[in-house]
């Protein structure tokens, strides 16, 4: 699922700690999220506005929440206010989905004040492989220049979006060749899909942009 690789990028697998701002990573799993219906035919994106397409649940039960979201709230149909919305808990859904498949395992961990937090990590070996993975798998696609499937390219433009090519593209004279190849895939893809990394990106600028007032 494009929001469960999205998730394994933008933690790390040894801490399990985001490798973004928070904002910036919910965001994106929010992106990922409306990604899958649209990848699913069940939502499209037009001039800023998801529109229901078809009804039908998906087999996913997070897919089929969030569909059934948007279809209770007719009047409410801007891209920018469904990602700020989905991104409040974004993580913690996108991380019980992993967990449930059995890729990361709950840890909780104390915070300043007594307060604590749950985050979904990567606990052995098996694991810990498949989360390093995800973004080696993407860095190969990219570096090889091989034709893409339609997720795989959207899960690099909201790579791209969200400031994480960094993570993924690491070293810029091994990986010169992919960044051509990240600008043609993120090209390449429906206009629905690359509305919406449009629309994440400068979402993305605006949180960030806010939190630093």
């Amino acid at each position: 699922m494009l929001a469960d690789q999205y998730f394994l990028i933008a933690h790390e697998d040894r801490t399990g700690r985001s490798r973004l701002h928070p904002r910036a990573t919910g965001l994106g799993l929010a992106a990922a999220l409306l990604g899958e219906l649209v990848l699913e035919g069940r939502i499209g994106v037009t001039d800023g506005d998801l529109v229901i397409l078809d009804r039908h649940p998906p087999s996913d039960a997070l897919a089929h929440d969030i569909l059934d979201l948007l279809i209770a709230q007719p009047s409410h149909r801007e891209v920018r206010v469904w990602l700020q919305f989905l991104a409040q808990d974004a993580a913690v859904r996108v991380g019980e989905r992993l967990m449930r498949l059995g890729a990361v395992e709950p840890v909780t961990r104390r915070k300043m004040l007594g307060s604590t937090m749950t985050l979904y990590m990567p606990n052995n070996a098996a694991q810990r492989n498949a989360a390093a993975w995800a973004p080696a798998r993407l860095a190969n696609l990219l570096v090889r220049g091989v034709p893409m499937s339609v997720s795989d390219r959207m899960l690099a433009g909201l790579v791209a979006a969200t400031g994480l090519t960094r993570h993924v593209l690491y070293d810029y004279d091994m990986h010169r060749e992919a960044f051509h190849s990240l600008t043609d895939a993120i090209v390449s893809l429906p206009g629905d899909l690359r509305e919406l990394i449009e629309y994440t990106e400068s979402t993305v600028g605006s949180a960030l942009t806010v939190g630093r007032r």
